[in-house]
């Protein structure tokens, strides 16, 4: 009976590739799990460094604006003016009478139409108040002219317009009425003293000189603004060029209307404006509770029971240490009173929440001190919660020393040793695979030969041929 050899039933290209694979299998998923980590590590802390940053930002802004507490002037009638309150402005009412609004000039010159040569010289001056202080000088040689060489009216409002002494105090225009031009010329700031018109003087004798000499006609008389403090006649007399009054402190109060004599006057009341002041304390309450509630994901022990899967940062006691120092941070107090005292509070999850009903009561009896509990994120002098919350920030957000950046880097470089290992690993991987699919080739060929060899023999000796 013939000896039996079969041929080889394996792949030499497969059989390397799953036992160098199998060789390398541990290391490798221990490497890419620590990659994983080390990537979702690093993401989580580019996550809170923003988080805290925005934070960081909204106490500035509340900071630049210097209060927290928003104060409101209201107007008794709001057909005559409106007024805001800055936070220095200090509550009470104040009566005022409005005699005249102030009025921007506006004059039109005509008998412009027949201009010559003569005109193209001579410097064209623009007073203002009736002074040549702050004038402007236009020298008409250098103004734009037109096809026979006169002078051009576009060109002289352009000129106005565009003169780096003019600062938008006053605008030139062409206005055709009836086929003749007209050059309107139009303060763009209210009062005598602000009153624009052209001072000819400085020309030389033309149609240009004599337009703007006899043909002047005024559409709107330059006046200011008549305020009484108290009523007309009997209070106190207030006359400038502006219809915009800051004679309260840190009150801004603008009269669009005048009154008619024996009017009773209006009133203006300087109060701290509640429904603002919820809107500014509910800005920090969201900001806050933001930042928390990143902070608390990344905490998150996750719960198995739900296959909720625990944050990142889950086992990290300094995230835990963080979280604990900003609640404590919440409790700074002033003179006894605190957050709590305006109806801020903390809730079970670690997050704050505002009473709006007991912050009105309280801004009602004592409005100062809430500025004094928040105080500010100034790196000068900061104080109150802000500045103790801005302080413990500071320890994980400083760009030179904070935990953040040096979390970051430490994450980086080990990223950067996880990937020189993984190239040491592959190489590995080569390397056996290489030295395997050498073996098995080897049998698979020695095999073949024996399984032909073995066919030789049974063709020989077997049993047809004896």
């Amino acid at each position: 009976m013939a000896n039996v050899i079969t041929s080889p039933t394996y792949d030499p290209i497969t059989t390397a590739k799953n036992l160098a694979t199998n060789l390398v299998a541990a290391q490798k998923t221990a490497l890419t799990t620590q990659a994983t980590n080390a990537t979702n590590t690093s993401a989580a802390l580019t996550s809170l460094k923003s988080a805290i940053s925005a934070f960081q930002s909204a106490m500035s802004t509340m900071t630049s604006n210097k209060s927290v507490l928003s104060q409101a002037a209201t107007f008794s009638n709001t057909a005559y003016g409106s007024g805001t309150a800055g936070p220095k402005a200090q509550p009470g009412t104040y009566s005022f009478f409005v005699e005249a609004l102030a009025t921007a000039a506006q004059t039109s010159y005509g008998g412009l139409d027949k201009l010559d040569a003569a005109s193209n010289t001579g410097t064209l001056k623009i007073q203002f108040g009736g002074s040549d202080t702050g004038a402007l000088n236009i020298d008409l040689s250098t103004v734009g002219k037109n096809a026979d060489g006169t002078l051009s009216l576009s060109g002289i409002a352009t000129a106005i317009n565009a003169d780096s002494n003019n600062n938008s105090r006053v605008t030139a225009s062409i206005i055709t009425i009836d086929g003749q031009p007209q050059l309107v010329l139009t303060s763009n700031l209210t009062g005598k003293e602000n009153a624009a018109a052209f001072d000819p003087s400085g020309l030389a004798d033309s149609p240009l000189k004599t337009a703007l000499t006899n043909n002047a006609k005024p559409l709107v008389a330059a006046a200011d603004a008549v305020v009484w403090l108290g009523g007309q006649g009997t209070g106190t007399k207030i006359t400038q060029a502006s219809n915009t009054f800051t004679n309260v402190a840190d009150v801004k109060m603008t009269f669009t209307k005048a009154m008619a004599a024996g009017d009773a006057p209006i009133t203006v009341t300087v109060a701290t404006d509640s429904t603002a002041t919820i809107a500014n304390v509910q800005t920090f309450v969201d900001a806050y509770n933001k930042l928390k509630g990143l902070m608390d994901s990344l905490a998150d022990p996750g719960d198995p029971t739900k296959n909720v899967a625990p944050g990142i940062f889950a086992h990290d006691s300094g995230l835990n240490a963080l979280r604990s120092s900003m609640n404590d941070a919440l409790r700074v107090g002033v003179g006894g009173v605190s957050l709590v005292s305006y109806g801020i509070t903390a809730q079970r999850d670690g997050s704050i929440a505002l009473d709006s009903k007991k912050l009105t009561t309280k801004l009602a009896s004592d409005p100062a001190s809430l500025d004094k509990i928040l105080g500010n994120n100034n790196l000068v002098n900061s104080s109150g919660v802000m500045g103790k919350l801005n302080a413990v920030l500071g320890q994980w957000s400083d760009i030179t020393k904070g935990q953040i950046t040096q979390r970051l880097a430490a994450s980086d470089n080990l990223q950067k040793t996880l990937s020189k290992s993984m190239d040491r690993l592959n190489a590995q991987y080569d390397n056996a695979y290489n030295r395997y699919l050498d073996q098995f080739t080897r049998l698979q060929v020695l095999q073949e030969q024996m399984s032909k060899t073995a066919d030789m023999f049974d063709a020989m000796f077997s049993n047809d041929k004896s």
